[in-house]
């Protein structure tokens, strides 16, 4: 067991030992003003690399990686687009693939017909019971007039008879 604790001690000493010797290489390093000017210099380079190399692809009218990815994420939206458009010219593919227009309207004319049939079986119904009722009208009208008749007739009889009665009378 001590030998572990040793080995232990031992690996955590050198760690914390390497830690600090490293950072305080890396602050030297970068203090150093050598060699900052020598990273500023290539860094400047490094730009002046990348602005050949763009004029260079662009008098060969080759695109830089830049166009390569503004291209890339254009294509991206335009599939993007164009899969919405494809999927309402399914949704209006579906809708017109149903019963077609002219099968629709044939039946809405077959409904009409339907209706417009017991629309006239009402009205014949209608109609009968409106000449049974006019029938019965002009039977009670005859009726009537043939009992004001009789009662005119009856009533002139009896004017007749009474003035018969007074004439005698008075003779």
């Amino acid at each position: 067991m001590s030998d572990a604790n040793t080995t232990k001690g031992l690996r955590e000493r050198l760690a914390g030992g390497t830690e600090d010797r490293l950072g305080k290489a890396l602050t030297d390093l970068f203090d150093n003003p050598l060699l900052n000017g020598a990273l500023g210099r290539a860094s400047d380079a490094r730009e002046k690399a990348v602005q050949a190399q763009e004029l260079a692809m662009g008098a060969l009218n080759l695109p830089s990686a830049a166009d390569v990815e503004r291209l890339t994420r254009r294509l991206r939206s335009i599939s993007q687009r164009l899969e919405g458009i494809e999927d309402g010219v399914h949704r209006i593919g579906r809708t017109l693939s149903g019963p077609s227009i002219e099968t629709r309207l044939a039946a809405i004319e077959g409904q009409l017909r339907a209706l417009s049939g017991k629309l006239d079986r009402g009205n014949h119904v209608d109609a009968a019971a409106a000449k049974a009722g006019s029938e019965s009208s002009r039977t009670a009208t005859k009726r009537s007039v043939s009992k004001r008749s009789s009662a005119k007739r009856q009533g002139s009889a009896s004017k007749r008879g009474s003035a018969s009665k007074q004439g005698s009378a008075s003779k």
